[in-house]
């Protein structure tokens, strides 16, 4: 069997082509550190600007006592073309009311199970990126995305 040969990556595309992969997957993987041992789970954005990156969580689950911990996080995005991105950054609580009415408006199954915004157990985070890599399937090599998104078209 031949090697696959991965269609080569303009640098000027690098961030169009991060975005689209972002866009694509709605279950990204998200790492935090328990202690000495990494975890990973799926988790499903409430919103996403560019590659700064909101996710809900409840109070009670293990990965808000990870991230209190060791605010230090990473998203792995892949599409159906096995391209990834991911995204390495920090945690931080959103406690700005307008953000968190917005998400909470423009997201039903919050409503459903949560019930109000201002459930005790409702926790949002923004990611803020650190740093940002993209690869093709089958490239074996990471390319690094700048960080700030020029404005759409």
């Amino acid at each position: 069997m031949p090697r696959p040969e991965p269609q080569p990556v303009e640098p000027g595309e690098l961030t169009r082509l991060a975005l689209a992969v972002v866009r694509s997957d709605r279950f990204p993987q998200l790492s935090t550190v328990d202690g000495d041992q990494p975890r990973l789970r799926p988790v499903s954005p409430v919103k996403t600007e560019g590659f700064t990156v909101y996710v809900a969580n409840l109070r009670s689950y293990s990965k808000t006592r990870e991230i209190a911990a060791n605010p230090k996080v990473e998203l792995c995005y892949v599409d159906n073309a096995h391209d990834q991105v991911r995204i390495t950054g920090v945690a931080h609580v959103v406690t700005d009311r307008a953000v968190l009415a917005e998400i909470w408006d423009s997201n039903p199954l919050l409503r459903q199970y949560l019930g109000t915004a201002d459930n005790p157990e409702l926790i949002v985070y923004r990611i803020d990126p650190t740093r940002v890599r993209y690869m093709r399937e089958w490239a074996l090599e990471y390319h690094e995305v700048a960080l700030s998104v020029p404005p759409a078209r």
